[in-house]
């Protein structure tokens, strides 16, 4: 792995212009990383990027990097691009466990964090650091939300996010799980007890319906649901997945590897909504991907399909007659997800949009003073490295609000 990681790192052009670091939606420095690495200088390597991004050692395992990093490399371009994820996966591990944990001078004032996914982390963490006392509130028993019951463990070990509940322990984090806001506790109460700002990164977990005939079938589940626990479910040899995402995906290749022995993806488009790699991975581990097809109806037999094409607005349209039914012991439903709404429903003065999602400003301000979000809660359904990089905003916004208010 070094050797491998040294010499990609040497087929860097450290480039004037660097189109990786365009490619990447928090800008990591990747030249500066890669030639700091070169000089020796590792642990200087890592504190860079850790400082950029928190949830760095996750995404270089998680990122779409060939869309994002590695597809923008002007290497890739007549060749094979430098594989950054490597290096930066390389370099992140190292200095994991080197992250400063000296005590943080306090300043006495209190935020609250609720949700532990790849927002909540990544605000607690960067608050923390300049001294602000942080507990987090995670109403699952475990943190980590979508990084945890959402992403399989064959892409991101739980074993890095128990790391980072650890260091979240040891810069003065305090964490209170199986706690949902909305519940027992309400916004209201937080504010009671001294919170000076609340964010709210809850993320969505209340899976889309497609409306259809035959959804609340006993052999019908949805993507979300499966893989917070995937060994809670039966579902036999033949699996129908409707939906072509990235989620699609982690079910497919999870469910095969649970003992599933046929699984297929069907999509209204010729396309999968994932990345290119991650549909090569899935073909190659066994899953088959049907095009131009749109379910109709659910049946204890499988799913009634109807084969679709797109006109010349780019819409699919339904082709009449078509309809076929797909013999499945089991359907899974991956159409996204939308939030739900406790704290909303508990909360006055906090707006939300017509899909539930908080209405916030460019700093992530929601309509209540005092309260922030950001992440999928306030985007849908985005990538880790895309809610990192808003909540960084984010977090200097929360700061700004409680230095600007701490006297009052």
């Amino acid at each position: 792995m070094a050797i491998h990681v040294v010499n990609e790192a040497k087929r860097c052009l450290n480039c004037k212009k660097p189109m990786c670091v365009t490619g990447c939606p928090i800008s990591t420095p990747i030249p500066q990383m890669i030639q700091t690495l070169l000089s020796g200088n590792i642990t200087e390597a890592g504190a860079m990027v850790f400082e950029n991004n928190p949830l760095s050692l996750v995404c270089s395992l998680v990122c779409d990097h060939e869309k994002q990093c590695e597809g923008h490399c002007v290497l890739g371009k007549k060749g094979a691009p430098v594989h950054i994820s490597s290096i930066e996966n390389y370099i992140s591990e190292n200095y994991f466990d080197k992250i400063s944990k000296e005590n943080i001078k306090k300043n006495g004032i209190k935020a609250a964090i609720i949700g532990s996914g790849p927002a909540g982390i990544t605000i607690a963490v960067m608050l923390a650091k300049k001294g602000y006392d942080i507990t987090l509130f995670e109403s699952r028993d475990k943190i980590g939300g979508v990084m945890r019951y959402g992403i399989p463990e064959f892409r991101l070990p739980k074993t890095i996010l128990d790391r980072y509940k650890r260091l979240l322990l040891d810069i003065g984090i305090k964490i209170r799980p199986n706690t949902t806001i909305g519940g027992a506790l309400t916004i209201d109460d937080l504010f009671r007890d001294g919170y000076k700002a609340i964010f709210i990164g809850t993320g969505v977990w209340r899976p889309n319906k497609l409306n259809i005939k035959g959804e609340s079938l006993g052999h019908v589940h949805y993507a979300i649901d499966y893989l917070t626990n995937p060994d809670s479910y039966d579902l036999g040899d033949r699996l129908v997945i409707i939906g072509a995402g990235n989620a699609a995906i982690d079910v497919a290749r999870t469910a095969l590897r649970k003992g599933a022995r046929s699984v297929s993806i069907y999509a209204r488009r010729g396309t999968a909504a994932a990345g290119k790699r991650e549909v090569e991975y899935a073909m190659i581990d066994g899953v088959e991907f049907v095009y131009f097809k749109a379910p109709v109806e659910i049946t204890d037999q499988g799913v009634v399909f109807e084969s679709t094409e797109i006109d010349e607005n780019g819409h699919v349209k339904i082709i009449p007659g078509t309809q076929q039914l797909v013999a499945a012991d089991s359907v899974i439903i991956s159409v996204s997800q939308g939030p739900k709404n406790k704290i909303v429903s508990t909360t006055t003065g906090l707006d939300v949009d017509r899909k539930g999602l908080a209405v916030v400003n460019a700093s992530g301000r929601t309509t209540r003073q005092g309260i922030f979000a950001s992440g999928d809660v306030v985007t849908g359904p985005k990538t880790v490295v895309e809610a990192v990089a808003y909540s960084k905003e984010v977090a200097a916004a929360m700061d700004a609000y409680m230095q600007a208010t701490k006297d009052a």
